[in-house]
């Protein structure tokens, strides 16, 4: 039980230091002011150096810079997506198990109609017929990404309303909604929250993917799409620092979002807790 203790102990602090680590990212993006990011032809097209470690793009913008604040848009448009995807897995999710057997039918059939169209694809027509912007990026990425977290949770909802104490509940005459708020809800706030933190690196991918296309944020917005879409064309003239550098913070982020998925998984669920 002490060795337990002190695992749970040891993934929880790691778990905190990887929220601690993107909690700086944000917040340092956010405190960097539009100034500090303004271009400058007499230093355009540097390669990496002491003064600018990310090098500057070809309108002489200091790449470094122009990424920590990409990484705070994209992590907001994340936060924002996740939240609102996961609610509406929680709900359509509890809704499909406890509904009868046409509105189960229905939900699922839903389900497999979003499942079945490449995320991408529907986000990019969602935001065009939205007028693209943030609107259209936060409403796209927000409706696509809720069905896997929807199957779990109806799933362990259906689990949940076969326990004995649920049983006991209904036969000392508790409603149906003090049995959710009592019973059901606080079981699954451990598979919220995990899916919320495995939701946010998709939701930041398509977020990227669909402003690199042209479909998601417009382009005077400092996103880590829009600067891989700026690099492209200067890529044949050696400048690889643009795309380069950006697309690792790019990436390395989604792997601490991951790593911290996984550590708080491991610390919530039973069965991984005992692995």
């Amino acid at each position: 039980m002490r060795a337990l203790a002190n695992r749970r102990a040891r993934v929880l602090a790691l778990a905190i230091l990887l929220a601690a680590v993107l909690a700086g990212v944000y917040a340092l993006g956010l405190l960097i002011p539009e100034e500090a990011i303004a271009g400058s032809y007499l230093q355009a097209g540097q390669a990496p150096s002491l003064s600018h470690p990310f090098g500057t793009d070809a309108l002489g913008r200091d790449l470094l810079l122009r990424t920590l604040k990409g990484l705070s848009t994209s992590m907001t448009v994340g936060i924002a997506a996740s939240l609102i995807s996961a609610g509406i897995a929680v709900l359509v999710g509890i809704a499909s198990a406890i509904g009868s057997r046409r509105v189960d039918a229905g939900i699922n059939w839903g389900i497999d109609l979003v499942m079945g169209v490449p995320h991408t694809i529907l986000v990019m027509l969602i935001s065009f017929a939205l007028g693209r912007g943030l609107k259209g990026l936060l409403v796209g990425i927000a409706a696509t990404h809720w069905c896997s977290l929807a199957r779990l949770i109806r799933a362990e909802v259906l689990q949940l309303r076969g326990q004995p104490y649920v049983a006991v509940s209904r036969k000392l005459g508790k409603s149906s909604a003090w049995i959710l708020v009592h019973h059901l809800l606080p079981h699954l706030m451990p598979q919220f929250l995990v899916g919320l933190i495995l939701l946010f690196p998709h939701a930041i991918l398509h977020e990227a993917s669909v402003s690199f296309l042209g479909f998601g944020l417009p382009p005077e917005q400092p996103a880590i799409g829009i600067i891989l879409s700026e690099s492209m064309r200067y890529l044949s003239a050696g400048q690889w620092w643009s795309a380069v550098l950006p697309g690792a913070a790019l990436v390395l982020l989604v792997l601490l979002v991951d790593r911290l998925g996984e550590q708080v998984r491991r610390v919530l669920d039973p069965w991984s807790a005992q692995e």
